[in-house]
């Protein structure tokens, strides 16, 4: 029945665009021509980009046929230019093409790659934020003060994207993201996330994409929308490289040191980079908590004041090695290899008070803890792309293979004070142990309808999943060494998710359609295994479903002021691997997390308009609705009726569960402005309110409230190659779930000097120069109140130092993704 509505509402959509489209068909025309070498010979496979001649937005890419022959069709009249690229011959640029009938441009000649270009010289350099038709981009490599910091501090600048006390990242008010890296999904999730992005250097990244209603050729995981991470990568032909080394000192020193090596032949391009990152952090962090009864008086039960610092180091090796080889003109293969180990040595100290129902000291505690964690990762993808004819037939298919291994040792030890009765040490020793291997295969297909003058993509992937992670905790009290059975936990999951997908698009002289369709089938299979678990297959599941994920597109050109884009998708967010681990992780003896086996997946309807202005200024309106949304929860610990113990304070649960729903109504507002040819200022708004609504932890929830940020970057050019760069920071008031959230504001600022002839640069630049990054926040449940305030090591001085070596002479890139990115971002 979803299957015939969605035909019936798709063929009525297009029926009431046919006459726009039938009078809008007469104004598009053909352009040809012919590509040969320097000595006259047809080029085969050269790729052919038509762009807008303003603004240089790509309108359509085409390959040259076996006789160098050539063919746009369906163009609207225009004025465009004509890019032309082949490994063996220079890069080809056209002069202005008024394109107002059908054109043949004739013959067109390459130049030998023996004649070096030069470099081309831009002096207009791009903001370090700029709002497209379909996304947001942050130009990290032209950043000054994104140089020496992690990818996560740099997310932190990005509009409307927010990491909380517990490194959870949101974007727009709204959770579920999906982070990538060149087009593969991260491996991780929350604080393991934002461990790997702390140890990512921002020197590596040339962009970052945030992109908030993808089309179905995307897994459908990522309610929120994606965050797509671009690493740099040289084009250049012959032996390229290039090398960075930053230097930063806050209340801790950090540094982060890179080489990235390139050789580019006519056939063969090998690449590789190893990074090396090493950081101390800490983070300080107050709550304050109150426990009251749960009948009508709320009678205040007790109350627990803490104080904890964390303080941690960092030392990440990040390695990339593959190659591209170009089988035959038509055919080309790549193999890359990554393997990621970062080692993570914490130290935490917690001071605890507590007091009675009448406000007055009870007694106090201490917990110091030392733990070593170790993330380590290797994968391997095999791709391959074939250009099947000139009509635009292309087939490519990914095989990836990743290990995932981790381990942690933690050592806690409590001390008890002023209590009724003398109270031994208590020393709690856990070792974790896990293990996860993820294996995918996917296959795209596209192909021209050059009847229907549209394009059709369709694709198929699988995917399996094995985890197998194991958790002991040890008793060490008065000497034991006793397995603690409450706390320890052995937990085996496999999951297997295949999906196939069809994406349509059609375009007019000013109308474009995207219409897709995503199906996907889940079977998920976890187990507590029984040595651990209070009954028998208490802790147990086994999914199967079948969903139907639908978007669309339609954008309309007014004129040449105005463009329109209206989205449509639905997507889904599936637990990660750890949320559905059910061990519970002891953090203090009166606070711990846990894991949820019976968290359901979240889904989302979403859309999104858009209106852009000039190609330069743009308003995008969204609302989306999300069921079963996933939520972070603090709430007491229920406690045994009777309970043996009413005095003693509850233990505080960290755990994510289901609230039934999530309305998020949003704008967003990008406005550039040119206050002088050496100053520019990029200004983004984003206005959000976002309603929770649904009963968790015995709290009746309906909360929600207006909100907003703005994000300011300030780029100026001075003489003798020297630039400045400072940006401003605002997030108003915001509420998630229970959760109340006080503004943020921070300033960062930098200079830059370039030298030798651009090709070499010093940044020094200063984050959160008057310390303003501070969080504070409050929660309320029945019987639970919580205030806590969170400082970290964010301002800090960083000195870097870029140097590019190796030619000029630039050469097409292809891209390099793999098939496993949807199950690598859940690993964590």
């Amino acid at each position: 029945m979803y299957t015939k509505r969605l035909s019936l509402l798709l063929t009525l959509w297009l029926l009431c665009l046919a006459p726009k489209v039938w009078a809008q068909e007469n104004t598009s025309f053909d352009l040809k021509g012919v590509v040969k070498g320097a000595k006259g010979e047809p080029l085969l496979t050269a790729n052919l980009q038509l762009v807008k001649d303003s603004s240089q937005v790509l309108v359509k890419v085409e390959v040259s046929g076996q006789d160098g022959s050539f063919l746009f069709s369906g163009i609207p009249a225009g004025k465009y230019k004509l890019m032309v690229l082949h490994y063996d011959y220079a890069l080809y640029t056209s002069g202005a093409i008024h394109l107002q009938k059908n054109t043949d441009l004739g013959v067109i000649s390459l130049a030998e790659r023996a004649v070096a270009l030069k470099e081309v010289k831009i002096e207009a350099q791009k903001p370090f934020v700029e709002q497209h038709f379909d996304k947001t981009v942050l130009n990290v490599e032209n950043s000054i003060s994104s140089a020496g910091s992690n990818v996560l501090e740099v997310l932190e600048k990005a509009p409307g994207v927010r990491v909380d006390q517990n490194d959870n990242i949101s974007m727009r008010g709204r959770s579920g993201v999906m982070v990538m890296i060149n087009g593969k999904r991260v491996p991780m999730s929350g604080t393991e996330l934002a461990t790997m992005l702390r140890g990512l250097n921002a020197n590596e990244v040339a962009k970052i994409d945030l992109i908030t209603n993808p089309s179905a050729k995307y897994d459908a995981a990522g309610n929120a929308g994606i965050i797509d991470i671009k690493l740099k990568k040289d084009d250049r032909v012959g032996t390229n490289g290039s090398i960075t080394s930053s230097f930063g000192q806050g209340q801790r020193f950090k540094s982060n040191q890179g080489l990235q090596l390139n050789h580019r032949t006519g056939k063969v391009n090998v690449f590789g980079s190893y990074n090396y990152v090493h950081r101390k952090d800490f983070s300080k962090l107050d709550i304050y908590r109150e426990f009251f009864s749960l009948n009508e008086a709320r009678s205040l039960q007790g109350i627990n004041d803490q104080k904890n610092h964390f303080s941690h180091q960092i030392n990440s090796h990040n390695g990339r090695l593959g190659f591209d080889w170009n089988v035959t003109p038509k055919t080309i293969v790549g193999v890359v290899a990554n393997g990621v180990f970062v080692d993570v040595n914490r130290a935490t100290a917690n001071t605890s008070q507590f007091f009675d129902r009448n406000r007055q000291y009870d007694k106090y505690t201490t917990t110091n803890a030392i733990s070593g964690t170790n993330r380590n990762s290797q994968a391997l993808n095999f791709n391959l792309k074939h250009t099947i004819d000139t009509t635009g037939k292309e087939i490519s298919a990914d095989v990836d293979y990743a290990a995932f291994q981790s381990g942690d040792i933690q050592d806690f030890t409590t001390r008890y004070f002023d209590t009724e009765k003398p109270m031994p040490d208590s020393l709690l020793y856990g070792d974790l142990d896990g293990k996860l291997t993820i294996k995918s295969v996917k296959v795209d297909y596209s192909q021209s309808l050059k009847s229907m003058g549209a394009n059709l993509e369709a694709g198929l992937k699988s995917s399996l999943v094995d985890a197998d992670n194991d958790l002991r905790f040890y008793d060490r009290t008065r000497g034991r060494n006793t397995l603690d059975t409450n706390r320890s936990n052995h937990f085996i999951y496999r999951e297997n998710i295949n999906a196939a997908y069809l994406n349509l698009n059609k375009k007019w002289s000013k109308t474009s359609l995207q219409l897709g369709l995503r199906v996907e089938n889940t079977s998920a299979k976890g187990e507590q295994v029984a040595e651990y678990a209070e009954v028998e297959g208490e802790r147990s599941f086994d999914r199967n479903y079948t969903q139907l994920f639908p978007s669309a597109f339609l954008g309309y050109t007014l004129n040449k002021t105005h463009d329109l884009g209206l989205s449509v998708s639905r997507r889904i967010d599936r637990p990660t691997y750890n949320q559905l681990n059910p061990f519970v992780y002891f953090i203090d003896p009166s606070t711990k997390s846990a894991g949820n086996p019976f968290l359901l997946p979240q889904t989302t309807y979403a859309f999104e308009f858009t209106h852009t202005l000039k190609e330069k200024y743009v308003t995008k309106l969204s609302y989306s609705r999300t069921t079963d949304n996933i939520i972070s929860v603090l709430s007491p610990e229920p406690r045994p009726v009777p309970d043996p113990n009413p005095n003693q304070i509850p233990v505080v649960i960290q755990q994510d569960r289901n609230l039934a729903k999530f309305h998020y109504y949003g704008a967003s507002f990008s406005v550039p402005v040119s206050v002088a040819r050496w100053f520019t200022s990029t200004n983004n708004i984003e206005a959000y309110y976002g309603l929770y609504q649904g009963n968790l932890a015995n709290t009746a929830l309906r909360n929600g409230r207006p909100t907003f940020s703005i994000n300011s970057t300030n780029s100026f050019q001075l003489p003798k190659n020297w630039s400045a760069e400072l940006i401003g920071v605002y997030r108003g008031r915001e509420i998630y779930a229970f959760l109340d959230i006080q503004p943020v504001r921070f300033l960062t600022l930098g200079v830059q000097k370039q030298f030798l002839d651009k090709k070499a640069n010093v940044k020094l630049n200063v984050t959160d120069v008057f310390y303003s990054n501070k969080v504070r926040a409050t929660t309320a449940l029945t019987g639970y109140y919580e205030r806590f305030y969170q400082r970290r090591d964010t301002r800090v001085a960083t000195l870097s130092f870029t140097y590019r070596f190796g030619g000029t002479q630039v050469a097409p890139a292809r891209r390099r993704t793999g098939g496993a990115e949807d199950e690598k971002r859940r690993a964590g």
